[in-house]
This record gives structure tokens, C-alpha cells and sequence, in this order.
């Protein structure tokens, strides 16, 4: 599927901001359970998840994926992908805090190595080569094998990447910003042309809006009985309701579950090998596989863009 050695099985990367938040336990283990079954090998989490519930400290997520590999023994099997850079400020990326924070995520993980590490936020303050020295030292420590870069710019991706090649330092080969059917701007056009000219690996995150593209949030009183309904509503914006008329009108077509249309429609286009998605029960996980089921058509793919 990609030449990245962090991309691998199915074309989802499951989302871990779930993991010791609303799934816990024996059901969050089945959630990963049902996922690796299906074939899932990549799980995105960070060391903030879930630093937003009261009692939490962040972390939280990434000990469950640690405890679920463990007691499975599937270390080797799966590519994780975790980021730094949420609990604080610019400071989090001076270079022996990044270690800090690296070797604090792999003893959650019960890991060695992390597959794929990102700066989780730019902080523009920052010269940019102080970011890509600070995450390449993460790598030389031979702790990280690929780097991310997460919530930048094209301006600011592109200059990591010159920063990178002019001193010899490893590059940002993933891109991880907020990309789907009703908010486009964080992956505009210069991003698009930026990661497929320099081969970088766009994983978006709120592949569904919160949940909003799953068709399940559709009223005042849909988004009062979620928790992340909130969320949701204030991403599905002014778009939302001509984005879920035409994927409704899709359905109808292909049979296929609003979210399974959502990933099936992001993974077609420009530069983004997986979407990362989150799912809290089995049932959940089973209704975003089903998109590596459909196979959209040219004129729904444009009518699904046009949407919004």
C-alpha cells in the first residue's frame, strides 16, 4: 500500500482518543481484539489522550494499547503511531523533553520502539529547525523509526522539510490534520501538492466530523444525547446538512453506511494512503470496515466533493 514502514493491513489507522475514556476495560480490549481480526495493523493515540477528563493526566490511552498488546502478544505486529506536544507549551519541544515524553509513552506502550511519532502542534514561535533537530534526536536515540508532523501548515511543513534536507537530519514523512467531507481547509491545496511531491503521508483525523458524517446527529436533540455531539455540531457547520443529502442519496445507491462512504471517500484522495478513525463498541468498528468494501464511482466521488 505505501512505501512507509508505518502504513500496514487494512486502510485504517483506528483512532486511540477513545482508550481509557468512553472504552475501557474488557470493551475497549474487544474493540482492538475485533480490530487486529479484521486486520487492522495501525493505531494512532498521543500522550494527551485523555488528559481532558477530570482525574486524567494523559496517557491513559496509549497504557490500554500497551496492556492490549502485552497480554496479545502482537507488538510485532502493529505499527503505533503516537505524538508529543499537547501537555504544555514550546518548552515540550526542547530536545531532552522530547525523550522525556518518548521514553514516558513507550513504557505505556510496553514498547521499545514507537513506529511513527509526531509533533503534535507547531508552536510558530519556534524556529522551525529547533522542531526537526528536537524529533530528529528522537530517532537517533533509536527509540522512533519515522517522524509526523501534525496540525501544520503547508509554509510550515515545507520548511521542515528543506530544514531537514540542508542539515541531514530525518524528515517528516506524515502529515496529520483535520481533513474531511464538510472541513477542508487544514489540507487545502497546497498541502496536497506539498505531501504528493514529497511524498508524504496524509493521515487525517475527524475522518466522520466527530460522528456528525456517520447521519447519526442530524437535530437539536441528536447532539444533546451524545458526548461528543457538541463536537460534532459545531463541525458540521453551515455545510453539514448538503453534505449528509448527498451521502444520504450515495447510500441509497450503494448500500453502504454514511461512515463507510465518508473513509471511502477520503481515501481517494490526494496524497492520504488511511484515515484514522475512532470506534467504542465492536459494533462501531464494524460499520467503518465496511468501507474497504465500497468502491465509489467516479460521478459519486464528485458529487460528494461538490457537496460542500
Amino acid at each position: 500500500m505505501s512505501e512507509h514502514s508505518y502504513i500496514a493491513g487494512i486502510p485504517l489507522v483506528l483512532g486511540g482518543n477513545v482508550f481509557g475514556w468512553t472504552a475501557k476495560g474488557d470493551g475497549a480490549f474487544a474493540v482492538l481484539d475485533a480490530f487486529y481480526e479484521a486486520g487492522g495493523r495501525m493505531i494512532d493515540t498521543a500522550d494527551v489522550y485523555s488528559a481532558w477528563v477530570p482525574g486524567h493526566e494523559g496517557g491513559e490511552s496509549e497504557a490500554v494499547i500497551g496492556e492490549w498488546m502485552e497480554s496479545r502478544s502482537v507488538r510485532n505486529d502493529m505499527r503505533i503511531h503516537t505524538k508529543t506536544g499537547m501537555l504544555g507549551g514550546a518548552e515540550l519541544y526542547e530536545p531532552a523533553r522530547v525523550l522525556h515524553s518518548l521514553d514516558a509513552s513507550l513504557e505505556r506502550l510496553r514498547s521499545d520502539t514507537i513506529d511513527l511519532y509526531y509533533a503534535h502542534k507547531d508552536y510558530p514561535e519556534l524556529e522551525i529547525g529547533q522542531i526537526v533537530e528536537a524529533f530528529d534526536g528522537a530517532v537517533q536515540s533509536g527509540k522512533v523509526i519515522a517522524l509526523g508532523a501534525s496540525n501544520f501548515d503547508a509554509a510550515r511543513l515545507g520548511a521542515a522539510l528543506d530544514a531537514a534536507n540542508a542539515t541531514g537530519a530525518t524528515p517528516f514523512t506524515a502529515l496529520q490534520n483535520e481533513y474531511n467531507l464538510v472541513n477542508r481547509e487544514a489540507y487545502g491545496p497546497d498541502l496536497q501538492a506539498l505531501a504528493q511531491s514529497r511524498g508524504i503521508a496524509m493521515l487525517p483525523f475527524f475522518g466522520l466530523a466527530s460522528g456528525y458524517l456517520t447521519g447519526k446527529y442530524r437535530t437539536e436533540e441528536d447532539f444533546a444525547k451524545s458526548m461528543r455531539g457538541g463536537r460534532a455540531q459545531q463541525l458540521a457547520g453551515g455545510k453539514g446538512p448538503q453534505v449528509l443529502e448527498v451521502m444520504d442519496a450515495v447510500a441509497t445507491e450503494t448500500g453502504a453506511s454514511l461512515s463507510a462512504i465518508a473513509l471511502a471517500w477520503l481515501v481517494r484522495q490526494p496524497g492520504i494512503p488511511a484515515p484514522i478513525a475512532s470506534a467504542r463498541t465492536v459494533d462501531q468498528l464494524n460499520e467503518l470496515l465496511e468501507f474497504t468494501q465500497v468502491e465509489l464511482s467516479d460521478d459519486q466521488l464528485a458529487r460528494l466533493t461538490a457537496a460542500a
